[in-house]
């Protein structure tokens, strides 16, 4: 195993449907359906002299909890009001809901002989079905990763967000609406890319 690359966790908690234990998460797991259940996507910024560590141990660079950091809700409460307000930095946490799978297919390569994207590393990745849980896929992503990622990202046209999602199949019945959700997410993944590549920082990131 790579370092910094696709480290297990546990994803089965009381009733098996968390990501964390105390993070509650409805969701029907059924495989080849990750993207329709309660699988999302968070990264965590790092400084650029602990990238070492980032390798090393990626799992000490997330939250415990990071969908309460994403909601806005109590670290470690299993019923909770949230706020929808993302209680850590946006310089220092990336969120993207689910519009990960939707991202993975904007960048993935059309053909399989075709070459892979540089954004695409970003967003590569899928769980691994356990019963009624899921192992999360974990990767660090270096300071010079993560610039050569910002700087494609800038190259990925928003008029081309609905073109390649059609061909893909990542759609929802309401189109629009899903290509509206898609370059939302597309901004912010390209805006936190670019702070981190300005400032040296690298990132982990889970989907899970």
């Amino acid at each position: 195993m790579p370092p910094g690359e696709s480290w297990p966790l546990c994803c089965q908690g009381t009733t098996g449907l968390s990501t964390y234990p105390n993070v509650a998460v409805t969701c029907s797991p059924q495989p080849g359906d990750a993207w329709r259940m309660g699988i999302r996507y968070y990264a965590y910024a790092f400084d650029g002299n602990l990238t070492d560590q980032a390798l090393a141990d990626p799992l000490s660079f997330l939250s415990d909890d990071p969908l309460a950091d994403a909601w806005g809700f109590e670290q470690g409460a299993t019923i909770s009001t949230p706020t929808f307000e993302q209680a850590v930095p946006n310089r220092d946490m990336l969120y993207l809901d689910k519009a990960w799978r939707q991202l993975q297919c904007l960048t993935a390569p059309a053909e399989p002989d075709l070459i892979t994207r540089r954004a695409y590393r970003m967003f590569e990745g899928a769980v691994v079905m356990n019963g009624m849980g899921w192992e999360p896929w974990v990767r660090t992503l270096t300071p010079p990763e993560v610039l050569a990622v910002a700087r494609d990202l800038e190259e990925v046209c928003a008029e081309d967000v609905e073109l390649r999602l059609r061909e893909s199949h990542c759609f929802s019945p309401d189109v629009a609406g899903e290509v509206d959700y898609v370059r939302s997410y597309l901004r912010k993944a390209r805006t936190f890319t670019a702070n981190l590549a300005d400032e040296g920082r690298g990132m982990v990131y889970m989907i899970g």
